[in-house]
């Protein structure tokens, strides 16, 4: 594995408001130019995000969650 996950920027791209939003796990380097660059970034669940938000004031990603964990055991 050549990056180490981490945890990343709220999820803005939800297509309804009453969709709950999640902080979601994604490479480093791509959370960091999106977060400048305004661009979308995908998580490891597969989701697409623009890192814009504390993530720390949402839950994480249960998909995400169970994939790093997963990654986590095989090192």
């Amino acid at each position: 594995m050549s990056n180490v996950l981490e945890g990343t920027e709220s999820d803005t791209l939800e297509a309804e408001e009453s969709t709950p939003k999640f902080a979601h796990y994604a490479e480093a380097a791509s959370v960091t130019e999106g977060y400048i660059m305004g661009r979308p970034v995908m998580a490891i669940c597969g989701k697409l995000f623009v890192p814009s938000r504390d993530p720390n004031k949402f839950p994480i990603c249960p998909i995400c969650k169970n994939i790093a964990e997963a990654l986590f055991l095989d090192i």
